[in-house]
């Protein structure tokens, strides 16, 4: 059986080790000991991308293969790993060096992202892929839950794009309303401009293209503000 100290976290698996001394390594940093979680991560990475392949293909199959790459390619990026190990807690339970530890490591994301992926992999090794399959899905499914699906991994810029058309609406303007600082640091400022919505919003980045990110994200944001107080 797991540690005692564990048992939340296998709660929140979904998942009980059977050798204890796998988990032990997939919450073991590099800068605690020798016995760390890197080739578990590699494990578990190659596990998660299959896994969410064949859920992906299964239950959606309406969608062509580029959108099922495009999700797929969402679901196992860094972010979406830390925002489930920040769900359960991970970073409470991760084994760091104190200098890791004193600097934020245990909630710094690319340490929390492969925490994940070590996870997925010692349950790989503890019982069998079906096993981590299990976990994965334990964790992904609720999260694919809360999320639109066909906006996953699309950008600001185009999620607005493709409302306003499903609307039969005219697109965006977006202006750039300043630029500030030196050449090799500026911050550009840029209004994104919905007239037949009555809606404005703005953005701010480091190039253009970022600010008009930003400001097409705060602009659909207002968007679905209205369409909330509206039910």
């Amino acid at each position: 059986m797991a540690s005692k100290n564990h048992s939340v976290l296998c709660q929140q698996l979904g998942y009980v080790f059977t050798q204890p001394h796998l988990l032990q390594r997939a919450l073991t940093h590099r800068s605690f000991a020798p016995d760390h979680n890197e080739r578990l991560e590699f494990l578990g990475d190659s596990i998660l991308g299959c896994v969410i392949a064949k859920h992906l293909y299964s239950e959606f199959p309406q969608l062509s293969e580029g959108e099922l790459s495009r999700l797929r390619s969402n679901l196992v990026r860094e972010e979406t790993l830390v925002t489930l190990a920040q769900n359960i807690n991970l970073g409470s339970y991760l084994l760091l060096g104190e200098g890791e530890r004193k600097s934020g490591g245990a909630s710094r994301p690319s340490i929390l992202a492969d925490g994940m992926e070590a996870l997925f992999g010692a349950v790989f090794l503890d019982a069998d892929f079906a096993a981590a399959e299990k976990v994965v899905l334990h964790l992904y499914v609720p999260y694919l839950a809360k999320v639109d699906v066909q906006s996953l991994g699309k950008d600001a810029k185009t999620v607005l794009q493709e409302y306003l058309q499903a609307k039969r609406l005219p697109l965006p303007l977006y202006s750039v309303l300043t630029i500030q600082g030196e050449a090799h640091a500026q911050s550009f400022h840029v209004e994104c401009d919905i007239q037949s919505l009555k809606i404005t919003a703005r953005g701010e980045g480091n190039s253009r293209r970022n600010a008009e990110q930003q400001a097409a994200l705060a602009a659909y944001q207002k968007i679905s503000g209205k369409q909330s107080s509206k039910t």
